[in-house]
């Protein structure tokens, strides 16, 4: 059975992603309240996502101090951050760079609490329960991230520009509130331990992914991947509606089943590792993916991509619960949380190259070229990959 301690952390979790998906949904449609020029507009998000590339030093941060404090100071900070910005927006006082402040300071909570989440938890889970209880994570994530913040941001804007933000700021204030009741964990970088840099500290992280065979070869699948993914779906949206005919409200739909799909994921998850194995279903999951983009490039009807796309959803989420728990058994407590912070780095790093490869390559070819392009390169890194997804080489390590 998972512990209290578990409830309250997937308690925090999930009150702090819907409000994550509220601000998601409302910040680009205040950001587009004030200016019509899509470059401002996209750098909304743009300033939100640049924290990234520096989350080794936020994990290294994460292993030095008490990962209950860090996560519970991590949300309080955001929770001021987003009332601030709700106060700025009550008193028409909000600008274009102090929303692009308020995003960034957003972005360097998340690559605090995010690693630190994730470390935390195979402190108060037992090993056997890692895939149950990352599958739990995921699932709320799905439910409230990804299915019910969207359009509860997008009805609170209406009712007020400023109700997101200040709602944002209570969950953030909820989750801190039940990460403070989590019990202190022997060990961990509460312990004593011998004074060292920061550049050191980051470095050893580093050396904790790059030197564990299991750890290097899932952290290059998952930035080859992403990127593959991200270049595919950069221009989802003219792709539905020119080449699917789908109307706004129906691509809405398709990526509401897409999500659907994910939250099966969660669901099974668990089951399938136990009954399959990490590496059958890692190796599944290579094929989904190349399917996936073959499909969606030679497909003219909708039910067609939706089908597969609830299957593309059922295979992100059983790929992302059976390569965590891997990361979390492998990873050593002391380094934990930079190991998740480099994993961030490179998983957004991956997206963000894609989609500037995946716009540019449509832009100049067709919209269904990015997703034969990442069906090969899937294909490819298939090839190089699949003698070493086994268990042996992936649990045994």
């Amino acid at each position: 059975m998972l512990s209290s301690d578990f409830r309250f952390l997937w308690s925090a979790s999930a009150i702090s992603n819907i409000g994550d998906g509220v601000t998601m949904i409302a910040g680009p449609l205040l950001v587009a309240s004030l200016t019509g020029d899509p470059a401002l507009v996209a750098g909304a998000a743009f300033v939100q996502q640049l924290p990234w590339l520096f989350a080794p030093v936020a994990g290294a941060y994460v292993d030095r101090i008490d990962r209950r404090r860090v996560v519970v100071a991590a949300n309080l900070a955001r929770a001021a951050v987003m009332f601030g910005l709700a106060a700025a927006v009550w008193s028409s006082t909000a600008t274009i760079p102090l929303i692009y402040a308020a995003f960034f300071l957003l972005g360097v909570g998340e690559t605090v609490a995010d690693p630190a989440y994730q470390a935390i938890l195979p402190s108060i889970v037992a090993d056997a329960d890692l895939e149950r209880a990352n599958a739990r994570l995921v699932a709320t994530f799905t439910i409230g991230n990804q299915l019910a913040a969207k359009p509860l941001g997008a009805y609170l804007f209406v009712v007020g520009a400023a109700v997101p933000f200040g709602a944002d700021a209570l969950t953030f204030l909820v989750a801190g509130g039940l990460l403070a009741l989590l019990r202190p964990v022997p060990g961990g970088p509460a312990t004593a331990r011998v004074p060292t840099t920061l550049r050191a500290d980051v470095a050893e992280g580093l050396r904790a992914l790059w030197h564990r065979p299991a750890l290097r070869l899932l952290a290059v699948c998952l930035a080859v991947m992403n990127l593959l993914f991200c270049a595919a779906f950069a221009a989802f949206v003219l792709y539905a509606e020119r080449r699917l005919g789908l109307t706004p409200v129906a691509y809405g739909v398709l990526l509401s089943v897409w999500a659907l799909g994910g939250l099966l994921g969660a669901v099974v998850a668990a089951r399938l590792r136990a009954r399959f194995g990490a590496g059958l279903l890692l190796r599944a999951g290579l094929l989904i993916e190349i399917a996936t983009h073959v499909v969606l490039a030679t497909t003219r009807a909708p039910w067609v991509a939706a089908a597969v796309l609830v299957l593309f959803g059922v295979h992100t989420t059983v790929w992302g619960v059976v390569t965590m728990s891997i990361r979390q058994r492998l990873v050593p407590d002391a380094v934990r949380g930079r190991v998740a912070s480099t994993y961030a780095m490179l998983d957004l790093g991956g997206a963000a190259i894609g989609t500037l490869i995946g716009g540019a390559l449509a832009g100049v070819t067709s919209l269904t070229a990015p997703f034969w392009a990442a069906a090969a390169g899937m294909t490819v890194l298939a090839g190089l990959v699949w003698r070493h997804l086994t268990d042996r080489t992936l649990v045994a390590a």
